[in-house]
């Protein structure tokens, strides 16, 4: 497996290691069917949520983006407007709408996320149910940390 390190070498690793991966995050091709939509990183992000979750309210996806509502409502609305998504009324509680991927745009956005996805899976795919959670809390807990460094909101 890996070599231990101590928590010096381990930072140092991290420090090194962050801005190569956000510089490959923002170099991820975006598919020519969706160049002309002007998607960004927060795109992607809403969109991941709607890849695997198939649907979902504007509250759900504030939720699992960890932003506010209306936040979400506007890019929602945004890219419903460009085709991108679609909104239809919940039959079950009709002051609710959810939203989904266009069947038109869904194998594009698929593609988009696929490098990234696929890499994660096959990083994750060896290690334990444990070490998962490992890996992801360790990911979560350091933004929480930069953001209270940094004094940014949760």
């Amino acid at each position: 497996m890996s070599t231990p390190l101590t928590v010096d070498q381990g930072v140092r690793e991290m420090i090194l290691l962050m801005p190569r991966l956000m510089a490959r995050s923002k170099r991820m091709p975006i598919p020519e069917e969706l160049k002309d939509f002007a998607l960004t990183p927060r795109h992607l992000s809403l969109l991941a949520l709607l890849v695997y979750d198939e649907e979902a309210t504007v509250k759900e996806l504030a939720a699992g983006l960890q932003v506010a509502s209306t936040t979400v409502s506007l890019v929602v609305g945004d890219l419903s407007r460009q085709g991108i998504l679609e909104r239809r009324e919940d039959e079950a509680d009709r002051r609710r709408t959810i939203v989904t991927i266009a069947v038109e745009h869904r194998a594009a956005v698929e593609s988009w996320l696929a490098a990234g996805a696929d890499s994660w899976h096959t990083v994750l795919q060896p290690l334990t149910p444990e070490e998962r959670g490992v890996v992801v809390g360790a990911l979560l807990a350091y933004e929480r940390e930069s953001m209270a460094a940094t004094g940014q909101p949760d």
